[in-house]
């Protein structure tokens, strides 16, 4: 008996203590500022892929798993369930709630299943970011939110074209209950801009409008609303939801007669349909446009100045803006007096080693109140350490599906994170994937093993970044080194015919990354503690 008491008060512990966890990082988090996206076209890139990406920053879960490719009886339904975004593991059902079902396809592909599901066996991507919009559009009896709508077409299509009609039209025949919504939605051709939101308590529906992306251009999405005139003639470039126009003029968001600019219907009266990360993005990519954040609003894309790399778009994802206008480090300057060679003191000004661009509120709080007038303004960066996960996802027609799909997987704040390879073809993940590590510490989870290192390495940052920042280049540098081996190898197992011998390979090697990351970051973990075991 007494062991049963004790049993359940440690289980009350940990509740307490996970929903403490959990109060904390939304705390820090501003539910507006959820995740980044920045996707480019196949001509826009420098090898020819087409490319999305996210930063899922917030709570959502980080387990994930490869959903097999299923036929289905002609019975079957799909049950859509609620909250499973933010569960532990594949099977905790704490606080699942099934809502409704759909009718089942006859056949669904494998696909990679994630917080907001991603890629599928037939290199078809999509990134995430919440706009919120306008919250007297969302409908609480709707039956999707967007991660519903995105694991279903992940299962059913093979094109993002397919993939935006499909989900535009579900949304409207049994409902969207989500906040606003985009998607950057890619496969091996084209890439498409997908913005969503509901329209309103007492309709079923949704509003919704696609873009196609140029093929030379890139663009982003970073918790705003971004697509501007809607062309209702142009089929080829734009999808939208049936009665779009008639249901923005009821709801009194359009007159009739000013251009039909989608932003302007489900954003927020008064707030810019960009903030300073689409700047950032588009500025950095495309300089020549003298872009400014005075402008009514930017351009949904832009043709980048030189073409665009996968090295560019990690870059793009560690971004904290060092080094520009927007650096909240560039006025922690110290001086100090340091000897120079010949036994002089001399007054040496240098940033100190604690500033990092990730401070806690608490912490900015506490540094601006010993500044006088001089305060440190806090800015919105694309890396942030809140984030869950991020990834970069390239499709590549010259290659087979399963290693032409690949998406570089990163947990915990991409500025000091590693990125690993999850290919199209891969049959399982290793099992600290399959865990979450948001709802409380747990050691078996990949994103604890990261994440130890990483705020270990930010208590003294100037000293922490000698060690992370060129781990992660390594790692990057042996993907640019291995990767033609991997795709050769795969392609010609395809070719013979042995389509499970490749699958089984890019999961070992996949494992094998995975495995020589997570060792990497334990033993710095190590070398930080040994490094600041007498104070920091």
């Amino acid at each position: 008996m007494k062991e049963k008491i004790y049993k359940a008060i440690a289980c009350l512990c940990c509740a307490v203590t996970s929903l403490s966890a959990q109060d904390r990082v939304v705390e820090l988090t501003n539910p507006d500022e959820s995740c980044t996206s920045i996707a480019a076209g196949k001509l826009a890139t420098d090898d020819g892929s087409v490319m999305t990406s996210q930063t899922c920053d917030g709570t959502s879960r980080t387990w994930m798993e490869i959903v097999p490719a299923q036929n289905w009886p002609d019975t079957a339904k799909l049950d859509i369930y609620w909250d499973l975004r933010h569960t532990e593991s594949k099977n905790d059902r704490l606080g699942v709630k099934l809502k409704g079902s759909i009718p089942q396809v006859s056949y669904t592909f494998a696909y990679l299943n994630t917080g907001y599901p991603c890629m599928n066996e037939k290199q078809l991507a999509m990134g995430e970011t919440t706009i919120v919009g306008r919250k007297e559009l969302r409908n609480p009896k709707g039956l999707f939110h967007i991660e519903d709508l995105q694991g279903i077409v992940l299962q059913r299509c093979s094109t993002a074209r397919e993939a935006v009609l499909l989900m535009g039209r579900l949304a409207e025949q049994y409902g969207y209950r989500d906040g606003g919504e985009c998607l950057t939605v890619a496969d091996k051709k084209e890439l498409w801009f997908f913005e969503i939101t509901g329209a309103g308590p007492e309709d079923m529906g949704a509003l919704w409008v696609a873009r196609r992306i140029p093929d030379d251009h890139v663009t982003v999405s970073a918790n705003t609303p971004r697509i501007s005139d809607v062309d209702f003639k142009d089929e080829d470039n734009y999808m939208y939801s049936e009665g779009l126009k008639e249901k923005a003029r009821k709801l009194g968001y359009w007159d009739g007669k000013e251009p039909f600019k989608f932003w302007k219907v489900i954003h927020e009266t008064g707030k810019k349909p960009f903030t300073v990360r689409d700047f950032f993005v588009l500025k950095t990519l495309a300089p020549s446009l003298n872009l400014t954040m005075d402008m009514e609003e930017l351009p949904l894309s832009v043709k980048p100045e030189r073409k665009v790399s996968l090295a560019d778009m990690n870059r793009l994802l560690r971004e904290t803006y060092e080094g520009t206008e927007w650096d909240m480090t560039k006025d922690m300057m110290v001086t100090k007096k340091i000897k120079d060679k010949d036994g002089t003191e001399r007054d040496t000004t240098y940033k100190s080693p604690l500033a990092q661009n990730w401070m806690t509120n608490d912490m900015f709080e506490f540094l601006n109140a010993q500044r006088g007038e001089k305060k440190i303004g806090k800015q919105r960066t694309i890396s942030v350490v809140w984030c869950a996960y991020s990834f970069v996802i390239q499709c590549r027609d010259w290659l087979p599906d399963e290693v032409g799909g690949v998406c570089w997987w990163s947990e915990d704040n991409p500025g000091e994170s590693p990125r690993v390879p999850l290919f199209a073809g891969m049959t399982d993940v290793p099992e600290s994937f399959k865990v979450c590590g948001h709802k409380r510490y747990r050691p078996d989870a990949a994103l604890w093993i990261y994440r130890r290192t990483n705020r270990l390495a930010q208590v003294s940052w100037g000293h922490g970044r000698k060690l992370i920042e060129p781990a992660v280049l390594s790692f990057e540098q042996k993907a640019v080194d291995e990767m033609p081996l991997i795709e050769n190898k795969v392609s010609a197992l395809i070719q013979e015919g042995k389509k499970d011998e490749a699958q089984a390979y890019l999961t070992r090697y996949s494992f094998d990354f995975i495995y020589s990351t997570l060792r990497c970051w334990e033993e710095m973990e190590g070398q930080l503690w040994h490094k600041f075991g007498r104070g920091f």
